[in-house]
């Protein structure tokens, strides 16, 4: 392996460029903006910082936030304590911190926009706004909005999600989540470094729709949105078909973070995955075991068992965890009482909060741990019909 050309710059594409320059690859990393904002800013989950602790272990601007509140209009709200805090940086600076470690370990950025690739007879020739750049290998992070369609997934309407927000000239030490009626998706309130990030996440809906709701709950929470910095995005959010058929690997290419549909299908969460795609794919063409055909077999495999799985689970009851229903209630309802009256669902959600918690095992957890009230048996009987799709007593 000679050059690998990283194309795009977020933290997929950053970490990716800086495991693969620390190993000694040529590198060289392609993005037109470097370094930029997103609504949903960069919140860090603790199965984040626990694989890479350098990503809280450092002096650069963030807030460590251990307060959350899960709110629904007719359950009210719970308070949890996270026993692992949530830590948010503003996405400019964690993209930031990213590309100058990558920049340090000797990878070259190259501030260009990449226009088209195309593969030659062993090389890729790579048409940005700057010129031509040829490279053996190429990882493609390209994000949501990939242009590059014969590389990265391929999705439709139905397998992305909004993700829109202002930034508030306003202070708070903790986090709001906030879940709607009829809405695949929640609110969110985060406290950033010198302002809050306010939100909405959602699929089904127009970006119109959505920021209707928003503003609206903005205005009975008595939150200003004139003079607020607003940002919107597409995200992927791939339905189950989308998984089985997931486009993340070809000859001479591996696909990561948000170009890979790496993202989690009921919280949203993107920045884990994107980051330890990069790691994976970077050790695959460090590692050279898989010549070939041999590469996209070895990092779909890699993916699956690290994480696409669950993710993959996950999506087939995405959609019931926000607008589903149970024992006469909406299932985010449920959740909250449930969160109020036992230990055990408390814990749970704790750890499905710090995202130690595999989708694939919570109904087992539930059965491992049942004491035979019951409330746990309702607890248990909740998760059952909820991962497998009932919803009738």
């Amino acid at each position: 392996m000679k050059r690998i050309a990283v194309l795009g710059g977020g933290p997929a594409g950053a970490f990716a460029a800086e495991r693969l320059a620390a190993s000694g690859l040529e590198t060289v990393l392609l993005d037109e903006k470097l370094a930029w904002e997103k609504p949903c800013g960069g919140g860090l989950t603790y199965k984040a910082y626990r694989e890479y602790p350098f990503l809280i272990d450092n002096d650069k601007p963030k807030k460590i936030v251990w307060d959350t509140y899960l709110s629904e209009p007719k359950a009210g709200a719970v308070k949890m304590k996270l026993t692992h805090p949530l830590v948010i940086y503003s996405r400019f600076d964690l993209n930031r911190m990213l590309l100058e470690r990558a920049e340090r370990a000797g990878a070259q950025l190259e501030k260009t926009r990449v226009l088209e690739m195309g593969r030659g007879a062993s090389r890729w020739h790579i048409r940005t706004s700057g010129g031509v750049i040829d490279a053996d290998f190429c990882i493609v992070a390209t994000g949501a909005r990939n242009s590059l369609r014969q590389v990265g997934t391929q999705w439709t309407r139905n397998d992305t999600m909004f993700a829109l927000g202002y930034y508030v000239p306003s202070m708070q030490e903790h986090i709001d989540i906030q879940f709607l009626p009829k809405l695949e998706g929640y609110i969110w309130v985060f406290p950033r470094c010198g302002h809050l990030s306010v939100g909405i996440c959602g699929k089904g809906e127009s970006a119109q729709s959505l920021r209707k709701r928003l503003e609206d709950y903005m205005s009975l929470r008595c939150i200003s949105w004139q003079n607020a910095a607003f940002y919107s995005h597409v995200l992927p959010s791939l339905a189950t078909p989308a998984w089985k058929t997931n486009h993340i690997a070809g000859d001479g290419w591996l696909a990561v973070g948000d170009a890979a549909g790496l993202v989690d299908p009921i919280t949203g969460e993107g920045l884990y995955y994107a980051m330890r795609s990069g790691d994976l794919a970077s050790r695959m063409l460090v590692e050279e075991r898989h010549p070939g055909s041999a590469m996209t077999t070895a990092y779909r495999a890699a993916l699956h068992r690290d994480f696409a799985a669950d993710l993959a689970f996950s999506a087939t009851f995405a959609r019931r965890v926000f607008v589903g229903r149970f024992l006469f209630g909406t299932v985010p309802a449920r959740m909250i009482q449930f969160m109020r009256r036992s230990p055990r669902f408390h814990d749970l959600m704790q750890d499905l909060f710090a995202g130690t918690q595999p989708y694939s095992d919570l109904k087992r957890r539930l059965l491992r741990n049942l004491n035979g009230t019951l409330h746990e048996v309702v607890m248990n009987f909740f998760f059952g019909r909820l991962v497998t799709g009932e919803n009738k007593i």
